[in-house]
């Protein structure tokens, strides 16, 4: 998955405002005990991180 992509879902689901302030503010067990920024600088892709995001999130299955 392509980062603006990614960031397409992430503003889709959150809200454009919102989408870099959760990525930047909630720490995630299943990143392990990273934010989405932390995941994503740390070398994870960006599909792995999405999937992270959905199973902690409850993102409906329509927009996985």
């Amino acid at each position: 998955m392509r980062l603006t992509v990614f960031w397409q879902r992430m503003a889709d689901h959150f809200g454009e405002a919102y989408a870099d302030s959760f990525a930047r503010d909630y720490v995630m067990s299943e990143l392990g005990g990273r934010t989405v920024h932390g995941a994503l600088e740390a070398g994870w892709e960006a599909k792995d991180v999405w999937r992270a995001v959905c199973a902690a999130m409850d993102v409906p299955a329509d927009k996985r």
